[in-house]
């Protein structure tokens, strides 16, 4: 007989060998041996973030970052935006209103400098619902000033690919742990030999202005009416996914409006990183390996359906579409970060990577006065294994390969929850830096 309490490394050790399922498709049984059906007419619970506060704290010695290690590891009312590392760096966490009395304590407790960017976060959230566009909008009718969930998207770039079909082709990688199908376009306009920019989206979930931002691309690659863009537009072919992880994105609109992963199942948890997952120094650092975190990197590398499906299609694709640009799409903190991310180790094209990334930036500066910052990953943002950007640059050996972190500033108050006001503003500056990256990297010859 079984103690009514086990550890959490013991009960999923357990569950493991009771043989559930890895990771959930719609013909496997999942958890326990059988997934759980909802009661027939039942409403879909959903996640609610009432008198959330979002902190930002300030690691001024060892002292304060082994304390919110030991926070991080010990409480799951506290969910980290990155994790404590080194002093001096600033680290924003969400506390759950049942836990504001205690963190206040604490941070009183060890003198440890913050304040407080929201002190109701469900409110943010609820405003950002209201810009979402109602279920049966039509492709005629998608926009860039309200969010799209993913089935208006997929209808919008299916219309494409029929009004257009000497120049869109629809893609589909296959299906998702859940049975969703990774939709894409492929647009041509017929020249031969020429190099192909794929663009990857969405593998977080809870990011939505990296899919408003690809379908922008999409849309200025199509219709823009400046000479430039246009002519950008017919020198390359352009691969672009808008959501990589449609189980997840569908799931910010009906159960989480934060949820960051996929959502195989897991015994007692969901969800694997899929930026973490990626078969490339995998878990070697800033990944997790409980399946409860948010930066899980799942129980082997690639061992997800979504990544699986992006590494066949570009392990088949990379040459026969001359793939030579990676871009992936994230929020937040402005930064256009290039591979390392498990290591402060250079990769060989360093130095064209770096200023390339700088005169992006620029660009975004002189576009719109923001302020985006260039650099390696490991070096830029925080160490972390197993991205797809890695992979792409380390394993496929593509040249150009970029990470954004789109609006906001890394101190911002709204988190992923950027207002669909932004997010013209938000994809025309990405779109003005995306065009200076081609631009450079084919002066410099990588298009060769």
């Amino acid at each position: 007989m079984l103690p009514q309490w086990i550890p959490l490394p013991l009960l999923l050790l357990l569950i493991h060998q009771s043989g559930a399922a890895s990771f959930c498709t719609k013909a496997d049984q999942c958890a326990l041996g059988e997934e759980i059906k909802p009661v027939a007419g039942s409403v879909p619970a959903q996640a609610r973030y009432d008198y959330t506060r979002i902190y930002q704290v300030e690691l001024a010695s060892k002292e304060h970052v082994r304390l919110f290690q030991a926070l991080e590891l010990a409480s799951d009312s506290c969910s980290f935006m990155g994790h404590a590392r080194v002093p001096g760096q600033k680290l924003t966490i969400m506390v759950t209103a049942a836990k504001v009395a205690d963190f206040d304590d604490l941070v009183h407790s060890y003198n440890v400098t913050h304040r407080i960017l929201n002190h109701n976060f469900q409110a943010l959230i609820d405003a950002n619902y209201r810009e979402v566009a109602p279920e049966g909008t039509t492709p005629e009718q998608f926009d860039w000033k309200r969010y799209h969930p993913l089935e208006s998207i997929y209808d919008w770039l299916e219309s494409l690919a029929k009004k257009r079909p000497e120049v869109v082709s629809l893609l589909d990688l296959g299906a998702s742990t859940q049975g969703l199908p990774i939709k894409g376009v492929r647009i041509g306009f017929g020249r031969e030999n020429l190099t192909s920019v794929f663009v990857e989206s969405g593998i977080h979930a809870r990011e939505w202005i990296a899919p408003a931002t690809a379908t922008y691309f999409i849309d200025q690659l199509l219709n823009s009416e400046d000479p430039v863009d246009q002519e950008m537009a017919r020198s390359y072919n352009w691969l672009i996914f808008p959501s990589v992880n449609p189980d997840g994105y569908r799931y910010t609109f009906q159960g989480d409006r934060m949820w960051r992963k996929n959502r195989a199942l897991f015994g007692i948890c969901r969800g694997v990183d899929l930026n973490r997952n990626f078969p490339f120094h995998w878990n070697v650092t800033g990944a997790s390996g409980d399946p409860c975190r948010y930066d899980y990197s799942g129980p082997s590398a690639g061992s997800e359906v979504e990544t699986q499906r992006i590494v066949q299609f570009l392990e088949q694709n990379v040459h026969s579409e001359r793939i030579r640009t990676f871009i992936s799409l994230h929020s937040y903190s402005q930064m256009i970060m290039f591979p390392y991310g498990h290591s402060a180790e250079r990769v060989e094209n360093y130095q064209d990577l770096k200023e390339i990334g700088q005169l992006a930036a620029q660009r975004i500066k002189d576009v719109s006065g923001r302020i985006y910052k260039s650099g390696s990953i490991y070096e830029t943002i925080y160490p972390s294994s197993g991205g797809s950007k890695d992979w792409a640059h380390g394993h496929l050996k593509i040249p150009i390969t970029y990470s954004y972190e789109l609006r906001g500033p890394a101190d911002s108050e709204d988190l992923f929850i950027l207002s669909a006001g932004e997010i013209e503003p938000t994809a025309g500056e990405a779109f003005a830096a995306l065009q200076t990256i081609v631009q450079e990297a084919d002066k410099r010859g990588y298009y060769q």
